[in-house]
């Protein structure tokens, strides 16, 4: 952790990895998210997609942190591949801390980002809202660049 994160880690919270055991937690928290955030939830997409990151690495990671104040959050890891990145990438599929402004944010995406670079992962990818400023000014103060790249998707 260098000086400047170190700011952000606070001696009160855990990290860790998360397992099929926090899944409820895990539910409740991206109910939580996706409300805030103006996004559709369903507890049972939710969950099928949870499972197989709790219980493999196959298709990525989800970390968990806790503070004893109570605020919580959750971060998603989701890995793909990629011939210009080198080899295995992930995105940041979601992150979401209660209690936001206290440094747990910042102490979360960097145990997820240690999580990816032991992965193996060369390149982490995250997609932010585009009205959403101070987000971005969040993950530039955490080393994330601005790329020209446009994103399109289609719903199989």
């Amino acid at each position: 952790m260098s000086a400047s994160d170190a700011s952000a880690h606070r001696p009160d919270a855990s990290v860790w990895r998360s397992t099929r055991e926090d899944l409820s937690v895990l539910l409740g928290l991206s109910r939580e998210f996706n409300l805030l955030d103006g996004h559709d939830h369903d507890d049972d997409r939710v969950r099928e997609a949870l499972i197989p990151l709790l219980d493999g690495d196959e298709f990525g990671q989800v970390w968990q942190i806790a503070a004893l104040d109570g605020a919580q959050g959750y971060c998603v890891l989701g890995w793909s591949y990629s011939l210009e990145s080198g080899g295995r990438e992930c995105i940041v599929d979601e992150i979401y801390v209660t209690g936001r402004g206290r440094g747990l944010g910042a102490q979360l995406l960097d145990a997820a980002l240690r999580g990816a670079r032991d992965a193996g992962v060369k390149v982490v990818f995250l997609e932010t809202e585009a009205h959403n400023e101070r987000v971005r000014s969040f993950y530039q103060h955490h080393g994330f660049v601005r790329e020209d790249s446009v994103w399109m998707r289609q719903v199989l």
